[in-house]
């Protein structure tokens, strides 16, 4: 048998049948060729975990005990495998006919590609902005969920945080950061940095993969070509306190790792207070 030219990885938590889409999805992308995939279940209650064995013997189940969070299952499941591309995806998002070949086009122009990411949709079709700027202090204002960013979408930080889809048309861009939700990546980088940073259990580890990769001179290709349809926190929303938490915890270490190092430089004092108050807010009756 030929080698896996890709392998799939996938870090399940109570997916439920979300989860057989996306692996149909990644099957159906995949039939002409031989690949590998990796379900990281983390510690699912729902029995979804054991659709990956309908998938035998191109897919693989790892059961975590615990919930050990996304990157590091992310990891577990990269170490797994051995093909040389690695598709990272979510089990709530499915991809469109095509996708994987686009990726692939856009990940093997260029050597110095690490990362190759979709158009990444809503179930109703809208855009969920999945090719981004670096994160900064005015993301949480201009983001891509934000009202601000909506009232104002022509205003230059907005544009910065959020590619505009009518900019890039078909063809691929270079950007700062590319959701984790979905992407291609060439394992010889990944390797390089040593794959996702294990401290953020949850949100940004996305970010601060791209970051590190872009610092050793490595480019993010944002390929609106290739569609990923994505149903946004189907696992998160039932442990919803939790996942606000994770999300203004993994914010506030992004933000001091590449932002301000200073233990005590004002804007870091800053961020982690504006970034508390927020998460009580959002917090309140979760």
């Amino acid at each position: 048998m030929s080698a896996p030219a890709i392998a799939a990885v996938i870090v399940n938590y109570n997916a439920g049948p979300e989860l057989r889409r996306a692996l149909q999805s990644i099957a159906d992308e995949l039939a002409d060729g031989p690949w590998q995939g990796v379900v990281v279940d983390n510690a699912s209650t729902d029995g979804s975990e054991a659709i990956a064995d309908e998938f035998a013997p191109h897919v693989r189940l790892l059961r975590n005990a615990t919930n050990v969070g996304f990157g590091r299952a992310v990891n577990q499941g990269v170490a797994a495998t051995i093909a040389p591309t690695i598709l990272v995806m979510n089990p709530d998002c499915y991809l469109r006919p095509g996708a994987v070949a686009a990726l692939a086009a856009a990940l093997h122009e260029d050597p110095a590609s690490a990362i190759a990411g979709p158009r990444i949709l809503d179930p109703d079709g809208a855009l969920q902005g999945s090719a981004r700027g670096d994160p900064d202090m005015l993301t949480g204002l201009f983001g891509r969920a934000s009202a601000l960013r909506r009232w104002f979408p022509s205003l230059a930080v907005a544009r910065r945080n959020v590619v505009d889809p009518t900019v890039a048309g078909s063809a691929t861009v270079t950007v700062d950061w590319l959701s984790g939700a979905c992407m291609l990546i060439r394992r010889e980088a990944f390797d390089r940095v040593g794959g996702f940073d294990e401290r953020y259990f949850l949100y940004w580890e996305d970010a601060d993969l791209c970051r590190r990769l872009r610092g050793l001179g490595y480019v993010m290709r944002y390929a609106p070509s290739a569609i990923a349809v994505h149903r946004v926190g189907h696992s998160s929303s039932r442990v919803r306190a939790a996942a606000i938490r994770a999300f203004h915890e993994s914010a506030y270490l992004y933000y001091a790792t590449h932002v301000t190092r200073g233990t005590l430089h004002p804007k870091r004092l800053l961020a982690r207070a504006l970034l508390q108050a927020r998460c009580w807010w959002l917090s309140r009756g979760a």
